[in-house]
Protein backbone atom coordinates (compact mmCIF):
# COMPACT_ATOMS: atom_id res chain seq x y z
CA UNK A 1 0.00 0.00 0.00
CA UNK A 2 1.31 3.25 -1.08
CA UNK A 3 2.82 5.89 1.64
CA UNK A 4 0.04 8.52 0.53
CA UNK A 5 -2.86 6.56 0.74
CA UNK A 6 -1.64 5.75 4.53
CA UNK A 7 -0.85 9.47 5.97
CA UNK A 8 -4.21 10.09 7.65
CA UNK A 9 -4.48 6.87 8.62
CA UNK A 10 -3.72 4.79 11.94
CA UNK A 11 -3.12 2.61 12.95
CA UNK A 12 -1.18 -0.09 15.80
CA UNK A 13 -1.60 -3.09 18.63
CA UNK A 14 -4.69 -4.76 19.14
CA UNK A 15 -6.17 -4.75 23.15
CA UNK A 16 -8.26 -7.98 22.43
CA UNK A 17 -10.53 -10.29 21.10
CA UNK A 18 -14.56 -8.92 20.69
CA UNK A 19 -16.67 -11.06 22.15
CA UNK A 20 -19.20 -11.99 18.96
CA UNK A 21 -21.91 -14.88 19.41
CA UNK A 22 -20.74 -18.60 18.88
CA UNK A 23 -23.30 -18.77 16.55
CA UNK A 24 -21.75 -16.35 14.44
CA UNK A 25 -21.56 -18.19 11.06
CA UNK A 26 -24.71 -19.27 10.72
CA UNK A 27 -26.32 -18.24 7.86
CA UNK A 28 -29.97 -18.13 6.84
CA UNK A 29 -29.33 -18.13 2.87
CA UNK A 30 -26.65 -17.51 0.57
CA UNK A 31 -26.54 -14.46 -1.85
CA UNK A 32 -25.94 -14.58 -5.59
CA UNK A 33 -22.41 -14.67 -6.66
CA UNK A 34 -20.52 -11.40 -7.04
CA UNK A 35 -19.75 -10.04 -10.51
CA UNK A 36 -18.10 -7.57 -10.91
CA UNK A 37 -20.07 -4.63 -12.12
CA UNK A 38 -19.38 -1.74 -14.19
CA UNK A 39 -20.16 1.92 -13.98
CA UNK A 40 -19.71 5.29 -14.97
CA UNK A 41 -17.12 7.41 -13.92
CA UNK A 42 -19.27 10.38 -13.14
CA UNK A 43 -18.94 12.49 -9.72
CA UNK A 44 -22.03 11.31 -7.15
CA UNK A 45 -22.74 11.72 -3.79
CA UNK A 46 -22.88 8.36 -2.39
CA UNK A 47 -20.00 7.99 0.00
CA UNK A 48 -18.81 4.08 0.48
CA UNK A 49 -16.91 4.02 3.81
CA UNK A 50 -14.57 1.34 5.61
CA UNK A 51 -13.31 0.35 8.66
CA UNK A 52 -10.38 -2.08 9.50
CA UNK A 53 -9.83 -4.34 11.70
CA UNK A 54 -6.29 -3.79 13.91
CA UNK A 55 -4.32 -5.42 11.18
CA UNK A 56 -4.75 -2.16 9.13
CA UNK A 57 -5.14 -1.82 5.07
CA UNK A 58 -1.42 -2.79 4.08
CA UNK A 59 -2.24 -6.06 5.84
CA UNK A 60 -1.25 -8.10 2.65
CA UNK A 61 -4.20 -9.94 3.48
CA UNK A 62 -7.91 -9.08 3.85
CA UNK A 63 -8.36 -5.79 5.02
CA UNK A 64 -5.91 -4.97 2.06
CA UNK A 65 -8.16 -6.79 -0.51
CA UNK A 66 -11.20 -5.51 0.79
CA UNK A 67 -9.59 -1.95 0.84
CA UNK A 68 -8.51 -2.31 -2.89
CA UNK A 69 -12.22 -3.10 -3.52
CA UNK A 70 -13.44 -0.04 -2.11
CA UNK A 71 -10.92 2.11 -4.13
CA UNK A 72 -11.66 0.22 -7.27
CA UNK A 73 -15.20 1.40 -6.34
CA UNK A 74 -14.22 4.74 -6.38
CA UNK A 75 -12.87 4.83 -9.58
CA UNK A 76 -15.41 2.94 -11.45
CA UNK A 77 -18.29 4.32 -10.04
CA UNK A 78 -17.50 7.66 -9.19
CA UNK A 79 -18.56 7.42 -5.38
CA UNK A 80 -16.88 9.40 -2.73
CA UNK A 81 -14.97 6.86 -0.58
CA UNK A 82 -13.96 7.36 3.31
CA UNK A 83 -12.14 5.00 5.56
CA UNK A 84 -10.83 4.27 9.13
CA UNK A 85 -8.08 1.79 10.72
CA UNK A 86 -8.24 0.61 14.02
CA UNK A 87 -5.59 0.32 16.31
CA UNK A 88 -7.84 -1.59 19.20
CA UNK A 89 -10.82 -2.86 19.19
CA UNK A 90 -11.52 -0.60 21.61
CA UNK A 91 -11.41 1.75 18.23
CA UNK A 92 -14.45 0.00 16.34
CA UNK A 93 -17.18 1.66 17.92
CA UNK A 94 -15.50 5.36 17.48
CA UNK A 95 -14.44 4.87 13.59
CA UNK A 96 -18.03 3.56 12.94
CA UNK A 97 -19.27 6.73 14.65
CA UNK A 98 -17.45 8.79 12.61
CA UNK A 99 -18.14 6.87 9.28
CA UNK A 100 -22.26 7.87 9.75
CA UNK A 101 -21.43 11.41 11.13
CA UNK A 102 -19.65 11.36 7.32
CA UNK A 103 -22.98 10.37 5.70
CA UNK A 104 -21.61 7.17 4.42
CA UNK A 105 -24.02 5.52 2.51
CA UNK A 106 -22.92 2.02 3.29
CA UNK A 107 -19.88 1.11 5.43
CA UNK A 108 -17.86 -1.99 5.21
CA UNK A 109 -16.34 -3.34 8.42
CA UNK A 110 -13.58 -5.85 8.05
CA UNK A 111 -13.23 -9.22 10.65
CA UNK A 112 -14.88 -11.20 12.60
CA UNK A 113 -14.04 -8.61 15.53
CA UNK A 114 -16.03 -6.25 14.44
CA UNK A 115 -18.84 -8.12 14.78
CA UNK A 116 -20.26 -6.51 17.94
CA UNK A 117 -19.83 -2.94 17.02
CA UNK A 118 -21.79 -3.37 13.51
CA UNK A 119 -24.48 -4.77 14.80
CA UNK A 120 -24.31 -1.61 17.49
CA UNK A 121 -23.90 0.49 14.79
CA UNK A 122 -26.69 -0.75 12.83
CA UNK A 123 -29.42 -0.90 15.58
CA UNK A 124 -28.55 2.97 16.37
CA UNK A 125 -28.94 3.58 12.64
CA UNK A 126 -31.33 1.87 10.65
CA UNK A 127 -31.27 4.23 7.71
CA UNK A 128 -28.39 3.59 6.89
CA UNK A 129 -26.36 0.34 5.18
CA UNK A 130 -23.66 -1.81 6.37
CA UNK A 131 -21.50 -4.72 5.08
CA UNK A 132 -19.53 -6.82 7.19
CA UNK A 133 -16.35 -9.19 5.69
CA UNK A 134 -16.16 -12.40 7.43
CA UNK A 135 -18.94 -12.29 9.71
CA UNK A 136 -22.32 -13.69 9.84
CA UNK A 137 -25.46 -13.23 12.61
CA UNK A 138 -27.27 -15.48 13.92
CA UNK A 139 -30.63 -13.63 13.43
CA UNK A 140 -29.73 -11.53 10.19
CA UNK A 141 -30.17 -7.45 10.67
CA UNK A 142 -32.31 -5.86 8.14
CA UNK A 143 -29.91 -3.23 7.50
CA UNK A 144 -26.25 -5.56 7.23
CA UNK A 145 -24.85 -7.72 4.46
CA UNK A 146 -22.78 -10.50 5.98
CA UNK A 147 -19.99 -11.85 3.26
CA UNK A 148 -18.77 -14.93 4.27
CA UNK A 149 -16.39 -17.51 2.70
CA UNK A 150 -16.30 -21.38 2.52
CA UNK A 151 -12.60 -21.20 2.77
CA UNK A 152 -12.31 -24.35 3.71
CA UNK A 153 -13.31 -25.61 0.03
CA UNK A 154 -9.37 -23.83 -1.55
CA UNK A 155 -7.51 -24.75 1.51
CA UNK A 156 -8.38 -28.40 0.85
CA UNK A 157 -6.83 -28.15 -2.14
CA UNK A 158 -4.12 -26.14 -1.12
CA UNK A 159 -3.81 -28.99 1.89
CA UNK A 160 -3.45 -32.10 -1.08
CA UNK A 161 -0.74 -29.83 -2.88
CA UNK A 162 1.22 -29.27 -0.08
CA UNK A 163 1.54 -32.82 0.86
CA UNK A 164 2.26 -33.91 -3.15
CA UNK A 165 5.10 -31.32 -2.90
CA UNK A 166 6.54 -32.29 0.61
CA UNK A 167 9.92 -34.06 1.04
CA UNK A 168 9.78 -34.24 5.03
CA UNK A 169 6.32 -36.18 5.14
CA UNK A 170 5.39 -33.09 7.23
CA UNK A 171 3.52 -29.75 6.51
CA UNK A 172 2.33 -26.93 8.95
CA UNK A 173 -0.04 -24.32 9.09
CA UNK A 174 -0.79 -21.75 12.22
CA UNK A 175 -3.39 -18.85 13.05
CA UNK A 176 -3.45 -16.00 14.76
CA UNK A 177 -6.03 -15.93 16.76
CA UNK A 178 -8.72 -18.87 17.49
CA UNK A 179 -12.01 -18.08 15.82
CA UNK A 180 -14.17 -19.46 12.45
CA UNK A 181 -12.90 -17.64 10.15
CA UNK A 182 -9.12 -18.98 10.99
CA UNK A 183 -9.67 -22.35 11.67
CA UNK A 184 -12.03 -22.87 8.69
CA UNK A 185 -8.82 -22.55 6.76
CA UNK A 186 -6.82 -24.91 8.73
CA UNK A 187 -9.84 -27.39 9.14
CA UNK A 188 -9.47 -27.76 5.03
CA UNK A 189 -5.98 -27.74 4.71
CA UNK A 190 -6.03 -30.74 7.60
CA UNK A 191 -8.41 -32.33 5.60
CA UNK A 192 -6.40 -31.94 2.08
CA UNK A 193 -3.41 -33.41 3.65
CA UNK A 194 -5.94 -36.66 4.60
CA UNK A 195 -7.16 -36.96 1.33
CA UNK A 196 -3.88 -36.81 -0.26
CA UNK A 197 -2.50 -39.78 2.01
CA UNK A 198 -5.85 -41.84 1.67
CA UNK A 199 -4.98 -41.38 -2.40
CA UNK A 200 -1.59 -42.25 -2.44
CA UNK A 201 -1.24 -44.42 0.44
CA UNK A 202 0.84 -41.99 2.45
CA UNK A 203 1.37 -40.60 5.94
CA UNK A 204 2.23 -37.07 5.58
CA UNK A 205 1.82 -35.05 9.04
CA UNK A 206 0.27 -32.00 9.74
CA UNK A 207 1.65 -30.10 12.70
CA UNK A 208 0.37 -27.44 14.38
CA UNK A 209 -3.37 -27.99 13.96
CA UNK A 210 -5.57 -31.24 14.71
CA UNK A 211 -8.61 -30.64 12.82
CA UNK A 212 -10.42 -33.59 15.59
CA UNK A 213 -9.96 -31.50 18.77
CA UNK A 214 -9.36 -28.08 17.38
CA UNK A 215 -6.21 -27.98 19.26
CA UNK A 216 -3.14 -25.85 17.18
CA UNK A 217 -0.88 -23.55 17.25
CA UNK A 218 -2.12 -19.69 17.47
CA UNK A 219 -0.28 -16.63 18.02
CA UNK A 220 -2.81 -14.45 19.77
CA UNK A 221 -3.47 -11.70 17.53
CA UNK A 222 -2.54 -10.60 14.02
CA UNK A 223 0.31 -8.17 14.45
CA UNK A 224 2.89 -9.72 16.43
CA UNK A 225 5.17 -10.96 13.16
CA UNK A 226 8.12 -11.74 15.72
CA UNK A 227 5.87 -14.21 17.20
CA UNK A 228 4.49 -15.56 13.77
CA UNK A 229 8.39 -15.90 13.37
CA UNK A 230 9.14 -17.95 16.03
CA UNK A 231 6.03 -20.34 16.01
CA UNK A 232 6.77 -20.89 12.26
CA UNK A 233 10.52 -21.98 13.53
CA UNK A 234 8.42 -24.48 15.96
CA UNK A 235 7.13 -25.93 13.18
CA UNK A 236 10.50 -26.13 11.48
CA UNK A 237 11.56 -28.06 14.15
CA UNK A 238 9.02 -30.31 14.13
CA UNK A 239 9.92 -31.39 10.37
CA UNK A 240 7.61 -29.12 8.31
CA UNK A 241 8.88 -27.87 4.60
CA UNK A 242 5.59 -26.39 3.75
CA UNK A 243 3.59 -23.65 6.45
CA UNK A 244 0.53 -21.99 5.87
CA UNK A 245 0.06 -19.40 7.97
CA UNK A 246 -3.57 -18.08 8.96
CA UNK A 247 -2.65 -14.44 10.70
CA UNK A 248 -2.48 -11.47 8.37
CA UNK A 249 0.42 -9.45 8.68
CA UNK A 250 1.92 -12.36 11.43
CA UNK A 251 2.06 -14.56 7.98
CA UNK A 252 5.03 -11.75 6.81
CA UNK A 253 6.78 -13.50 10.38
CA UNK A 254 6.31 -16.68 8.67
CA UNK A 255 8.12 -15.59 5.32
CA UNK A 256 10.40 -14.17 7.74
CA UNK A 257 11.34 -17.81 9.40
CA UNK A 258 11.14 -19.75 6.12
CA UNK A 259 13.73 -17.02 4.22
CA UNK A 260 15.94 -17.97 7.19
CA UNK A 261 15.66 -21.38 6.46
CA UNK A 262 15.92 -21.50 2.86
CA UNK A 263 19.42 -19.34 3.37
CA UNK A 264 20.27 -22.31 5.28
CA UNK A 265 20.04 -24.88 3.23
CA UNK A 266 16.34 -25.94 3.36
CA UNK A 267 14.12 -26.56 0.61
CA UNK A 268 10.95 -24.81 1.96
CA UNK A 269 7.98 -23.31 1.09
CA UNK A 270 5.03 -20.49 2.11
CA UNK A 271 1.39 -21.19 1.20
CA UNK A 272 -0.41 -17.44 1.79
CA UNK A 273 -4.14 -17.00 2.56
CA UNK A 274 -6.92 -14.38 1.62
CA UNK A 275 -4.62 -13.06 -1.49
CA UNK A 276 -2.27 -14.12 -3.79
CA UNK A 277 1.04 -13.66 -1.46
CA UNK A 278 2.72 -13.94 -4.76
CA UNK A 279 1.65 -10.45 -6.08
CA UNK A 280 0.73 -9.19 -2.35
CA UNK A 281 4.01 -9.59 -0.56
CA UNK A 282 6.53 -10.28 -3.58
CA UNK A 283 9.22 -10.21 -0.77
CA UNK A 284 8.17 -14.26 -0.53
CA UNK A 285 7.40 -14.21 -3.81
CA UNK A 286 10.31 -16.90 -4.36
CA UNK A 287 9.04 -19.21 -1.24
CA UNK A 288 5.13 -19.14 -2.12
CA UNK A 289 3.69 -22.25 -3.26
CA UNK A 290 0.41 -21.39 -3.65
CA UNK A 291 -2.62 -18.96 -2.05
CA UNK A 292 -6.34 -19.75 -0.57
CA UNK A 293 -8.14 -16.70 -2.11
CA UNK A 294 -11.17 -15.28 -0.48
CA UNK A 295 -12.20 -12.74 -3.74
CA UNK A 296 -13.36 -9.78 -1.07
CA UNK A 297 -12.21 -7.00 -3.56
CA UNK A 298 -14.51 -8.04 -6.15
CA UNK A 299 -17.51 -8.55 -3.81
CA UNK A 300 -16.90 -5.37 -2.19
CA UNK A 301 -17.15 -3.28 -5.39
CA UNK A 302 -20.37 -5.87 -6.25
CA UNK A 303 -22.30 -4.59 -3.08
CA UNK A 304 -21.18 -1.14 -3.54
CA UNK A 305 -22.67 -0.58 -6.71
CA UNK A 306 -26.09 -2.90 -5.71
CA UNK A 307 -26.36 -0.28 -3.23
CA UNK A 308 -26.05 2.79 -5.25
CA UNK A 309 -28.35 1.57 -7.93
CA UNK A 310 -30.77 0.64 -4.67
CA UNK A 311 -30.77 -3.05 -4.94
CA UNK A 312 -29.53 -3.47 -1.05
CA UNK A 313 -30.12 -6.93 0.83
CA UNK A 314 -28.96 -8.33 3.73
CA UNK A 315 -29.06 -11.56 2.45
CA UNK A 316 -25.60 -13.44 3.12
CA UNK A 317 -23.40 -13.69 0.40
CA UNK A 318 -21.31 -16.64 1.22
CA UNK A 319 -17.87 -17.16 -1.28
CA UNK A 320 -17.43 -20.88 -2.72
CA UNK A 321 -15.46 -22.72 -5.40
CA UNK A 322 -18.73 -22.99 -7.34
CA UNK A 323 -19.42 -19.23 -7.79
CA UNK A 324 -15.42 -18.41 -7.56
CA UNK A 325 -15.86 -16.21 -4.34
CA UNK A 326 -12.76 -18.46 -3.31
CA UNK A 327 -9.40 -20.10 -5.13
CA UNK A 328 -6.38 -21.35 -4.83
CA UNK A 329 -3.94 -19.56 -6.84
CA UNK A 330 -1.62 -20.07 -9.47
CA UNK A 331 1.70 -22.00 -8.45
CA UNK A 332 3.51 -19.14 -10.19
CA UNK A 333 7.15 -19.64 -10.11
CA UNK A 334 7.00 -23.14 -8.10
CA UNK A 335 4.71 -24.64 -10.76
CA UNK A 336 7.49 -27.19 -11.55
CA UNK A 337 7.34 -28.25 -8.24
CA UNK A 338 3.56 -29.64 -8.46
CA UNK A 339 3.43 -32.71 -10.75
CA UNK A 340 0.77 -32.61 -13.88
CA UNK A 341 -0.67 -35.70 -12.36
CA UNK A 342 -0.96 -33.56 -9.11
CA UNK A 343 -2.76 -30.80 -11.34
CA UNK A 344 -5.02 -32.96 -13.04
CA UNK A 345 -6.05 -34.67 -9.46
CA UNK A 346 -6.40 -31.26 -7.97
CA UNK A 347 -8.83 -30.09 -11.29
CA UNK A 348 -10.99 -33.52 -10.00
CA UNK A 349 -11.31 -32.66 -6.82
CA UNK A 350 -12.55 -28.99 -7.37
CA UNK A 351 -15.30 -30.87 -10.16
CA UNK A 352 -16.34 -33.02 -7.41
CA UNK A 353 -16.74 -29.82 -4.29
CA UNK A 354 -18.52 -28.06 -6.77
CA UNK A 355 -20.69 -30.55 -8.25
CA UNK A 356 -21.58 -31.60 -4.27
CA UNK A 357 -19.99 -35.14 -4.88
CA UNK A 358 -17.44 -33.98 -2.49
CA UNK A 359 -18.22 -32.34 0.99
CA UNK A 360 -15.75 -30.42 2.33
CA UNK A 361 -16.51 -29.65 6.35
CA UNK A 362 -15.85 -27.66 9.12
CA UNK A 363 -17.25 -26.65 12.43
CA UNK A 364 -16.63 -23.41 11.15
CA UNK A 365 -18.54 -23.53 7.24
CA UNK A 366 -20.95 -21.42 6.67
CA UNK A 367 -24.25 -22.71 5.29
CA UNK A 368 -25.49 -22.15 2.17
Amino acid sequence: MKNSLRSTLKRGSMAGMATAGAAALLLSGCGAPPSTGGGTNTASNYIGCIVSDSGGFDDQSFNQSSYEGIKKSEKDLGITVKSAESKANSDYETNLNGMIAAGCNLTFTVGFLLGDATKAAAGKNTDKHFAIIDFAYSQPIPNVKPVVYDTAQAAYLAGYAAASVSKTGKVGTFGGIKIPTVTIFMDGFYDGVQAYNKAKGKNVAVVGWDKATQDGSFTGDFEKQDTGKQVTKNLLDQGADIVMPVAGPVGKGAGAALREAKGAGKDVKLIWVDSDGYLTAPEYKDLMLTSVIKKMDEAVETLVKDDKDGKFSNEAYVGTLKNSGVAIAPFHDLDSAVSADTKKELDSLKSDIISGKLVIESKASPKK
